[in-house]
Order: C-alpha cells, then structure tokens, then sequence
C-alpha cells in the first residue's frame, strides 16, 4: 500500500539525515534506470524487469506510469532531449568568412541532451520511430542554421541556392555522423577541417 502524500511528507529515511521528499518520485527514478541502461545495452536488451529492479519499484508501478516498454523510451526521448530553435535571434556569421563561421556552428549542436541521452538517440534512430523523427527534426534545424550562415557570410549567394542547400545538408550530415561516432568511439572529428572544406568548395 502507498502512503497518502500527508504520511510521507517529511519522514526521514533510516540512517540518513535526509527525508523521503529529498528523492525522485518513482515515475523519475524509473526514467533514471531507464535511460541508464537503454544507453550500456539498449532498448531491445532491457527488461522491464530490470528497469524495475535498478529503480527500485516494483514492476508494477513502471507498468502503471508506462503500459508498454516501449512508452518508457517515447518519454524518454520526448522529455530528456531538446533541440533549440535558431528562431529570429542573431547568428554569429561573419561576411566573408564562412569557415570561421561553419566552425562555430559546428561546436553548439542545438541538442540538449545527457550523453546517455546521446547514445540511445543514435542507437535507437534504425527501429524507432519516435527516436527517428527527433533525429530528423535535429538535422533540418542544423541545415537551416548552416544554409541561414552561408548566406550571410557568403555575398553574392543567394541565387545559389542549391548548392547552398547542399553544403548545408553535407555539413549537417558530418556533425551528425561525429556525434553518433563519438558516442561508439569517443573519436572527433576536427570541425575547423570540415568547415574549412566546405568553405573551399563553395568559394
């Protein structure tokens, strides 16, 4: 039985000096497990058993807040990863110079999410839908910050616009190919080259 909010507010938990309302409530702990081990071993590797073990819940209660595993993950997604809108503020785009500019870019990837967050996005992105429609979304904000940059830093471009549209999907898919290859090797690619050669084949 689940204790009325009033007999639980307060009560200190044995051989702490903290109360019960200083921990996550369950529905938080098991999005914690979750995401926890989503990204060691993966989604279709987990069992819900386990999310329910390591969240310290009985199993239940995850199928109460979540009727299906796969509702864990759409909320994970949807609630722990965050992709920030360029909306009509200003850009840091130098006229003339859109390498430099390209390169700055490529260091603020307008996604708000923890690395595990990270690695269960690329990890999911082939079988599930929701994880694929963030990933999508993230591109096409990538794409426009980079083709908005080009223009801008690029005089004379405008009538260009495919080839401007090209070198931003090109440097999107590298900044997400870097991401994905971070997550499974810790490797980086050096954004400063990949700008500059973008730049070069536009000018």
């Amino acid at each position: 039985m689940i204790d009325p909010p009033s007999s639980r507010a307060g009560r200190r938990r044995p051989g702490t000096g903290a109360t019960e309302d200083d921990t996550p409530d369950a529905r938080t702990r098991i999005l914690n497990a979750a995401e926890e081990l989503f990204a060691g071993g993966g989604y279709d590797a987990t069992a819900t058993a386990e999310i329910a073990k390591c969240a310290g819940v009985p199993k239940g209660l995850v199928f109460h807040y979540f009727p299906r595993k796969i509702d864990v993950l759409v909320t994970l997604v949807r609630e722990r990863t965050g992709i920030e809108e360029m909306g009509d503020g200003p850009l840091d785009a130098v006229p003339g110079d859109p390498a430099g500019t390209l390169a700055r870019l490529a260091r603020r990837v307008p996604l708000r999410a923890s690395p595990a967050m990270r690695r269960i996005l690329f990890r999911e992105a082939d079988t599930h839908g929701s994880v694929r429609d963030r990933l999508r979304h993230l591109n096409a904000e990538i794409i426009r910050r980079a083709s908005f940059a080009l223009e801008l830093t690029l005089p004379g471009s405008r009538g260009d616009a495919a080839r401007l549209e090209a070198a931003a999907a090109t440097f999107a898919a590298v900044l997400l190919y870097q991401e994905n290859l971070c997550t499974l090797t810790g490797h980086h690619i050096d954004p400063d080259m990949v700008a500059d050669l973008i730049a070069r084949a536009l000018t």
